[in-house]
């Protein structure tokens, strides 16, 4: 079972989710990972897990268009939820694949300790066996995810496309 962190608040920044000094000392997962959240929860880079997690308040990722965060969450495998994501943000983060799951409802319903499970086909998450409904991903964007990024989904379109002529 995935390790839930949070639920951390409203406005959190890109310089709350990978600090503006690290900027420029690397953009690999190795180099992200071991500084994510750094100076929001001390706990976040030594404990996390692939496929966990996070949820937070409204307008995540807000501030700066830095895109380590992403990378890192993304490279762990993580699912963000939130009640809402900064525009920059969340367009980042798709390019690179990482689910971004808005509702409000689950972030308001959620409790530390609670069971979390997301149904991406259904949409729905589901905390301590209560379902919360979220607007159903647009298949474009399904799409991307599942393929690991724009980049990828972009490849495989170009690839399906050359099997077929």
């Amino acid at each position: 079972m995935p390790k839930v962190w949070g639920p951390y608040g409203n406005d959190i920044n890109t310089d709350l989710l990978f600090a503006g000094k690290y900027t420029y000392l690397g953009s690999k997962p190795a180099d992200i990972i071991p500084r994510l959240l750094e100076d929001l929860d001390a706990e976040f880079a030594l404990n996390v897990q692939t496929g966990d997690i996070l949820v937070a308040g409204w307008n995540f990722g807000c501030g700066s268009s830095r895109n380590q965060p992403a990378v890192g969450f993304k490279a762990l495998g993580m699912t963000v939820i939130a009640k809402s994501f900064s525009r920059i943000f969340y367009r980042a983060a798709i390019n690179l694949g990482l689910l971004l799951i808005a509702c409000p409802e689950a972030v308001d319903a959620y409790t530390p300790g609670a069971r979390v499970d997301v149904d991406i086909e259904q949409s729905q998450v589901r905390i301590n066996g209560v379902d919360y409904q979220f607007p159903p991903l647009d298949p474009y964007v399904q799409d991307i995810v599942r393929a690991g990024g724009l980049i990828e989904a972009i490849r495989a379109k170009r690839t399906a496309a050359q099997a077929t002529s």
